[in-house]
């Protein structure tokens, strides 16, 4: 009789057979104990079968664990070769090896633990690597718990279980982790999305018409680089941030239309401006036309500005209208300038003479002399522009100086002012001959603080006569 299991775990190889317990599959060699096979991994073509790769050399196993090492402790086979494993619930048979030794019986199912408890750990380190999604961890557990519970092996299947258990817990970590990374970058991309559409509304009300546009497009691209994480609150968001665009948009488009019906009226009225500065261009009329290209000036600035390229051409035709005229005045200032240089000579020496007159001694000669000086300074004509100034200004200091020297004698000897100040000498002398007497009576009494307050008045006049000595010399009393 062949020997049979319920998952043969690799091809016939020697004329050994091996039973599983209650399973009538066609009688097949059992292997040959030997190299420990290699686990297939979950879900991979068995080795062979098409599309198999070819076969690697295995990794190292891991280290043997201990319950597989004490093997004994977890099985035993019975004389018909039927093996049984031990577990919390009692022994379950597990298989038969009726040909062979019961070494090699145990041998062969405790391989069988050992295969199970490499997938096992390969698949512990690729969660707690995390390389696999939540998902497709708990899918790969559950795919190898199928393969422990109940397994025709003998190992300690319970610990295996547990440590599929520990795995659950691990991968629900996981799970939690990642739901509140999640849940962080959807907090942060709303976050971001509320600042771009807090700035987009800003920039909406306000009037930056050049930055404003270049911040929109800015802002919209780094829009689009955000991941959408929350669809009702993002669509809140966008439809804020859309609306802030749309209006800005519309207020700038309204803005410039505004700017070029303004700068078409400007065009108009500079076109007049230009043309009216070429019309006076040859003016020889300096005085006026120059007020007038003066007014003209100031209706270009208020015009307000053209369309760049009009606006620079009716420029250079007004400025060149207005340096043509006053080149044109320039010159001709220069040569009277030029015709004047004698009359300069003239009252250059006219200033000599009239400032010889200082400091003034008699009044009287001074303005006779300085009328006469006068007379010939007006006769002398006109003098170069850059010199008016200098020689105005010292013919005025001549006569300032000549009025106030008259002006200080009439003060003095104003009648007026004469007798006032007479008319207080008198007072004031009065008034000390009645204080003197009033102090020699208070004196002769005794009165000590009568006294000192009578000669403080005496010496307070006697100051003020002083005084009103001193003017009325000077007013000639």
């Amino acid at each position: 009789m062949a020997p049979q299991t319920s998952e043969p775990t690799s091809e016939p190889s020697s004329e050994v057979a091996v039973t599983s317990q209650g399973n009538d599959e066609t009688p097949r060699p059992a292997p040959v104990p030997g190299p420990r096979p290699t686990p297939r991994p979950p879900g991979g073509p068995r080795p062979g079968a098409p599309g198999a790769r070819r076969p690697q050399p295995a990794p190292a196993a891991p280290a043997t664990p201990p319950e597989v090492a004490d093997a004994p402790s977890w099985g035993r086979v019975d004389d018909d070769r039927t093996v049984y494993v031990r577990t919390a619930d009692g022994e379950r048979a597990v298989g038969q090896y009726p040909e062979g030794t019961a070494e090699e019986a145990l041998t062969f199912f405790v391989r069988r633990f050992e295969a199970l408890a490499f997938e096992v750990d390969l698949l512990e380190k690729r969660i707690r690597a995390g390389s696999a999604g939540p998902g497709d961890a708990a899918a790969a557990i559950a795919k190898v718990r199928d393969e422990v519970t109940d397994a025709n092996a003998v190992g300690d299947l319970a610990s295996l279980e547990q440590r599929l258990a520990a795995l659950d817990a691990l991968v629900e970590e996981q799970r939690q982790a990642r739901k509140a990374e999640r849940a962080e970058r959807v907090e942060q991309v709303r976050a971001r999305m509320a600042e771009i559409a807090d700035e987009a509304e800003r920039i909406a009300e306000g009037s930056d018409w050049r930055n404003g546009a270049n911040r929109l497009r800015d802002l919209l691209q780094e829009w689009k680089g955000l991941s959408r994480q929350d669809k009702t609150s993002d669509d809140a968001l966008w439809r804020r941030f859309s609306t802030a665009r749309t209006t800005y948009t519309r207020r700038r488009k309204s803005h410039f239309a505004e700017l070029n019906k303004q700068r078409e009226g400007a065009q108009a009225v500079k076109e007049k401006l230009a043309a009216e500065a070429e019309s006076l261009a040859d003016s020889t009329d300096w005085g006026p036309t120059a007020g007038r290209y003066r007014d003209l000036m100031q209706r270009w600035k208020a015009a307000g500005p053209a369309p760049k390229d009009v606006d620079d051409a009716l420029w250079k035709r007004f400025r060149g209208a207005q340096d043509r005229f006053f080149g044109a005045r320039d010159a001709a200032n220069a040569a009277l300038d030029a015709e004047f240089a004698a009359n300069a000579e003239v009252k250059d020496a006219i200033l000599v003479e009239a400032e010889a007159l200082l400091p003034v001694q008699d009044v009287k000669e001074a303005k006779a002399r300085f009328r006469e000086l006068a007379e010939r300074w007006d006769a002398a004509g006109k003098v170069p522009r850059d010199r008016i100034k200098e020689l105005e200004g010292r013919m005025r200091a001549v006569e300032n100086a000549i009025r106030g020297v008259e002006d200080e004698q009439w003060r003095r000897s104003d009648p007026e002012k004469s007798a006032r100040a007479n008319d207080m000498v008198v007072k004031l002398e009065a008034a000390i001959a009645e204080t003197e007497a009033d102090l020699e009576k208070a004196r002769a009494a005794g009165a000590d603080a009568k006294v000192r307050q009578l000669e403080e008045k005496l010496a307070s006049n006697r100051s003020f006569l002083e005084m009103a000595l001193r003017t009325s010399q000077e007013l000639g009393g």
